[in-house]
């Protein structure tokens, strides 16, 4: 079936979430291109633009029957250009597409809504996902882009890379890449694909430790601490990362039985909907007193470490031992 036609419509796109607000906008661009290679594209900021100019940019070029028009900042569009917009917007030319971008917010509220009334207008907002929505974010992404990943390669991507949507999107396309063979056919990422491009990640390896020793893994806590430590690894990076990890748990083990669905559940604890199975599975080994002790550990490294104690390492190491010692 032929797509829509651009032509004749007003494209809304609102939300703070610069990335997505940009991408939006340029598969909006390339929308026009797509389906008229010689219509003229006209972007402008809407703070300097005049009575008269809007009139001015969409009508009929010598050169081009069809033309765009991208009206970038519009929450800051001078009022007296508002009745224009509108104008325009309510019985837009069809030969004309027209993309205004808002970043967010309040501004210009008033003008929106009515936008938004028009029957040629269509809204695309584009506020980022939640912490907690970010490795189905990821799997998303990966998918778009022709591949597929497992949960737990998903949270472990974010957990390297950090909740920078166009990091994590460049994180995606280049895994997607390189699971891809000569033959075109793409493999399913894995966490081990994702260790071998990203393992080496300093936040990374703070909640692989912190995980070991939640779990009970004495020896095996140690020595990825003392990997950690040798490679240049920040203090704080442990410690925080043991912070977030015990405070997961704690809030998991309050939350568990209110018969809430993963979604609500993952919300509530502030973590991935994945990591859900991962903390019952650690919670088994811990009671509420064990938390708490184990809380305050870290929360007692963490200030050694940040105060210049005479040896971090070894408030470090300490940390670790008391952490996999207060398990029940």
């Amino acid at each position: 079936m032929a797509s829509r036609s651009v032509f004749g419509r007003v494209l809304l796109v609102t939300g703070g979430q610069e990335f997505l607000s940009e991408r939006a906008v340029r598969a909006a661009v390339d929308g026009i291109a797509a389906q008229a290679p010689e219509a003229d594209v006209a972007e402008v900021v809407a703070s300097s633009m005049t009575p008269g100019e809007l009139t001015a940019i969409t009508s009929p070029s010598l050169f081009s029957d069809t033309s765009g028009v991208v009206v970038r900042e519009l929450e800051d569009l001078p009022a007296a250009s508002h009745d224009e917009l509108l104008q325009f917007a309510a019985s837009p030319s069809p030969d004309v597409a027209c993309v205004l971008a808002h970043g967010g917010g309040n501004k210009a509220k008033g003008l929106l809504d009515k936008l938004r009334a028009c029957a040629a207008v269509t809204e695309v907002k584009t506020g980022g996902p939640k912490p907690w929505e970010l490795t189905g974010w990821v799997s998303a992404e990966v998918r778009q882009a022709g591949g597929s990943i497992t949960d737990e390669a998903a949270g472990h991507l974010v957990a390297a890379v950090g909740q920078d949507l166009r990091a994590l999107a460049a994180a995606a396309d280049q895994l997607v890449a390189a699971a891809t063979t000569a033959e075109g056919k793409r493999g399913r990422l894995d966490i081990e694909l994702v260790r071998q491009y990203f393992g080496g990640r300093a936040e990374v390896r703070g909640f692989d430790i912190a995980d070991l020793a939640v779990e009970g893994k004495r020896a095996e806590a140690l020595e990825q601490l003392r990997w950690a430590i040798a490679n240049g690894v920040a203090s704080v990076l442990v410690t925080s990362a043991f912070a977030s990890g015990l405070r997961s748990l704690a809030r998991y083990g309050a939350a568990r039985d209110r018969g809430l669905g993963d979604a609500d559940l993952a919300r509530e604890v502030g973590a991935p909907p994945f990591r859900l199975k991962v903390l019952g599975r650690q919670l088994r080994g811990w009671d509420a007193d064990g938390l708490a002790d184990a809380i305050g550990a870290v929360a007692r490294a963490d200030l050694a470490v940040k105060g210049g104690a005479g040896d971090p390492d070894h408030a470090l190491e300490q940390m670790v031992l008391t952490v996999v010692g207060c398990r029940t």
